[in-house]
């Protein structure tokens, strides 16, 4: 089993709380980080980023020795076993930047031996990890290439490291058999699949999520042009009926994995996904959607709005690919001043929750933080994710949604 591990991403939201689980289960293991802040910061006992529990499980693992962090790219040639949690990014085209994959992987490769275990754990193109084997292979290198993409929920990942399956991708039996035996240390089932199966499994699993949020939206607007109230019509179906019980509410389908994953689905798939690419078109238009009816009522270009929260889901602390941020851009053409507050999120140009509560003329909820739920808010307000404290006077001609 490999007990010497080399995280390249080490400080991020992939490999951070991976070696935190690995450390504490024994395995000796480096988080190679290219910001020396993060990796200063975490040195330090301090998550550069919020996850549950994991402040605490830093400390303890860097208490016992188990756990460093560094900037040095030679960490890689010292351990048996190298997880690489760089994935394949997708350009301005939605495609898979596949090239931009390789320029990140050659100064990995460069400084790896002969014998190492080297595991993808971001979602990648299909058909990347024996890619990345021939390629190994080409420069005479040895290696034992895997890949065993993760599956948490951000801001969850300790708990679900210790309970959710592993799927491992191995080039060869060897590869798939040391990836085994290393993930085994987390002390769950492990599912053996070719490479291009469990690059598939990621793909499917964040394109599924996606589509059925562009389902639920999509049935939201349905319901909002005919004057019904959908998250009414939601808990009915719902209600102690298991066959609805997976059915989600209407909100926005953010983050850095469901739109990309699924737009390399479609690629793979020739540009022929006509189900991705709908849920794309349905998710990405909601922020427009709700900015419109408003348009009939107020002349929004005399208005201030105020969107709470800009995360790309509630309780979080990351604002990649939110569609809050899309929300702004709309808002910044209509109204005339657009305010942004989040007590994740550190930017200066963001403003204090009361200022924007006081200052605003109409609010959008864009993140359900658990800060807003008992808000009383007495202003014409969006929230199509039915989250905040509901108000049952009109106001201005507007009911607080």
């Amino acid at each position: 089993m490999e007990k010497s591990v080399c995280i390249v991403g080490g400080c991020g939201h992939i490999g951070l709380p991976l070696g935190i689980v690995l450390a504490r289960a024994g395995a000796r293991v480096t988080l190679l980080d290219n910001s020396p802040s993060r990796v200063a910061c975490v040195a330090a006992g301090n998550m550069p980023f919020f996850e549950r529990g994991a402040d605490r499980e830093l400390g303890r693992v860097l208490a016992s020795g188990r756990l460093d962090a560094t900037t040095d790219p030679d960490a890689v040639g010292r351990a048996g076993a190298v997880i690489v949690t760089i994935g394949t990014p997708v350009d301005e085209f939605l495609s898979p930047a596949v090239r931009a994959f390789d320029r990140a992987m050659e100064p990995i490769l460069d400084r790896m031996h002969d014998g190492q275990l080297l595991i993808l754990r971001s979602t990648v193109f299909p058909g990347v990890t024996e890619r990345l084997e021939r390629r190994a292979r080409e420069r005479g290198l040895r290696l034992d290439v895997a890949h065993c993409p993760e599956r948490i929920a951000q801001g969850f990942a300790l708990e679900e490291m210790g309970g959710l399956p592993q799927i491992i991708g191995g080039v060869t039996p060897t590869a798939a058999g040391r990836a085994s035996a290393l993930f085994s240390l987390l002390g769950v089932r492990r599912i053996e699949l070719p490479p291009v199966e469990a690059e598939l499994c990621k793909l499917f699993c964040n394109s599924y999520r996606y589509i059925n949020f562009a389902i639920s939206n999509q049935f939201y607007v349905i319901a909002e042009r005919f004057g019904a109230d959908f998250e009414r019509v939601r808990q009915a179906m719902i209600a102690d009926y298991p066959r609805m019980s997976g059915f989600p509410g209407a909100g926005f389908a953010g983050g850095p994995c469901l739109l990309k994953d699924t737009m390399q689905l479609a690629a793979f798939n020739h540009n022929e996904f006509v189900l991705g690419q709908a849920a794309m078109m349905i998710n990405e238009g909601l922020p427009r959607f709700l900015v419109d009816p408003l348009k009939r009522d107020f002349d929004l270009s005399t208005m201030t709005a105020a969107i709470l929260g800009m995360a790309f889901k509630g309780n979080n602390d990351d604002p990649r690919d939110s569609l809050a941020y899309k929300l702004r851009k709309v808002l910044t053409f209509e109204c005339r001043e657009v305010l942004c507050t989040d007590p994740y999120i550190d930017d200066p140009s963001f403003v204090p929750l009361e200022t924007a509560l006081a200052e605003a003329d109409v609010i959008f909820l864009g993140a359900c933080h658990e800060e807003y739920r008992n808000l009383v808010i007495r202003k014409p307000t969006v929230d199509v994710f039915r989250f905040l404290k509901p108000v049952q006077d009109d106001v201005d001609g507007l009911a607080a949604a």
